[in-house]
């Protein structure tokens, strides 16, 4: 048995008596709780994990460590919805006491197989501060909802020949009778890959071989694979991490990517069309696809960012995910729009139009709610809209029609965090026409949809409890019109 140990690899089973419900308390009141963004009642969450649409409900697992806002011992926490939007808490669905996941249940995703729900995850192995290793492994739920652990894992165990421990995330998918098992890699030569695997049956595993992507970027790991079909395309998305800034793009510690062209499995190759960063914001990370009950390819992304302090990490929480997105390719174009299941949890609706020049505000009071915004520029060059405004704070969104960039800057709050990393992110976009911005904001979060999702900036800000404000603003006239929404709860908090 792996006896390398530091006091943050504990299970939920190892608290003391209270222990869980103090976490609990210490964090409850915090002002900065989503309320229909998916989150942790406590403790630190990141991946999402086994999305999956089964027997009639929606489930969302995801990594969680309870005991602090700091990366441990990795769960799966676990949340359930009969329509996408409504989450109800679930037991913890995989704690990791088993010799081959002895440092944590990591990252994976899901497929039903014979009529259950195959979740496959990372067994995460450490044998000292920097040494490691990683299994594949296998839980299955049943359609009672009854999770257990394969009596034979790890169904994949150890690593290839010719890569570093860092080897996971499995995403298992089926094409032509055969599944294949996607993982993120680190070659010894410490660059990032995506090695494949096979099996005729999602339980016996042979290694196939590299994917070779046709792509312009290497960083020093591969994480968190994706892929799947859309549009009559294939996509795939991952996570580089060590990939240089360049122009708008790869400004985050940590960044993401989404690929589309045509997967040749069989031969190893995925030939890319076009890639590019898949969202322009500051916290935005690991993102897993789904289908919906309709058949919507839809996305989930964890909120956050490694590598960066957070203000709520003092009351001992951590990160959200984003809301549902789904996803289309339209005339040349990777879309991510807001789930229409959003629309459940609208409340109060506020709509108005005028002419701006200079600033103007929109009356708000609600720290959580859905914005449109549609602005028709006449001699304006220099439009936009603030949030979480105040005297003293704004979270800036700024389209500039002579640069022909949109920039959201979060620099000017009290809490501001995550400054080594910059506090400007920016895309290039075509401001010829009318501008469409679409907004949710919950609290301590913004996820910004531009032109029916072109263009998206996420970002985690934590204001005052009087930034509350919506400005629009403009350098000469702009014409806008805006329909605003309260929102309901979502999940508890």
């Amino acid at each position: 048995m792996n006896r390398y140990r530091e006091p943050k690899y504990r299970t939920i089973l190892e608290a003391g008596k209270g222990e869980l419900e103090a976490l609990r308390e210490k964090s409850l009141h915090s002002i900065w709780k989503p309320r229909f963004h998916i989150h942790p009642q406590f403790g630190l969450m990141n991946d999402p994990n086994g999305l999956a649409f089964y027997k009639g409900e929606y489930h969302v697992f995801y990594q969680w460590y309870p005991f602090d806002a700091m990366h441990g011992m990795k769960h799966w926490a676990h949340v359930k919805s009969k329509d996408l939007v409504n989450w109800e808490r679930m037991p913890v669905a995989l704690v990791p006491i088993e010799d081959y996941e002895s440092h944590g249940a990591y990252s994976g995703a899901s497929i039903e197989v014979d009529g259950k729900l195959y979740l496959y995850y990372t067994g995460n192995l450490k044998y000292g501060p920097v040494e490691r290793s990683a299994n594949q492994c296998l839980a299955i739920m049943e359609e009672s909802g009854h999770i257990t652990k394969y009596e034979h894992n790890p169904v994949v165990a150890g690593t290839p020949k010719g890569y570093t421990g860092h080897v996971r995330d499995p995403k298992v998918f089926r094409k032509d009778d055969t599944y294949y098992m996607l993982l993120g890699a680190q070659r010894e030569d410490l660059t990032g890959a995506i090695v494949v695997y096979e099996s005729s049956d999602a339980l016996n595993w042979t290694f196939k071989g590299e994917l070779d992507v046709a792509i312009d970027l290497q960083g020093y790991m591969w994480e968190c694979p994706d892929y799947f079909e859309l549009d009559g395309k294939d996509v795939f998305i991952f996570s580089p991490q060590g990939i240089a800034p360049s122009g708008h793009s790869y400004h985050n510690v940590y960044n993401v990517v989404v690929a589309v062209g045509s997967l040749n499995v069989k031969q190893l190759q995925f030939e890319v069309e076009f890639y590019q960063e898949l969202d322009k914001g500051f916290d935005f990370y690991a993102p897993q696809t789904f289908e919906d009950e309709n058949g919507k390819r839809m996305l989930f992304a964890w909120a956050g960012s490694g590598e960066v302090a957070y203000p709520t990490d003092q009351e001992g929480w951590a990160h959200c995910l984003s809301i549902p997105r789904e996803l289309s390719i339209e005339n040349g174009k990777f879309l991510q729009k807001p789930a229409k299941q959003m629309a459940l949890l609208r409340g109060q609706l506020i709509s108005g139009q005028g002419e701006v020049q200079g600033y103007e505000a929109v009356a708000n009071e609600d720290t959580s709610y859905e914005l449109e915004l549609h602005f028709k520029p006449a001699d304006a060059t220099k439009f936009g809209v603030e949030l979480f405004a105040s005297e003293e704070e704004r979270l800036v969104l700024t389209f500039e029609k002579d640069a022909q960039v949109v920039t959201v800057n979060r620099e000017q709050f009290e809490n501001a965090f995550g400054g080594e990393y910059g506090f400007v992110r920016s895309e290039a976009i075509n401001l010829s026409g009318d501008v469409k911005v679409h907004i949710f904001v919950d609290r301590s979060i913004a996820e910004i949809f531009i032109n029916n999702g072109e263009v998206v900036f996420t970002t985690r800000v934590f204001p005052k409890e009087d930034s509350k404000g919506i400005n629009v603003f403009s350098n000469g006239t702009v014409a806008y019109t805006f329909t605003k929404y309260t929102m309901k709860d979502g999940i508890s908090i």
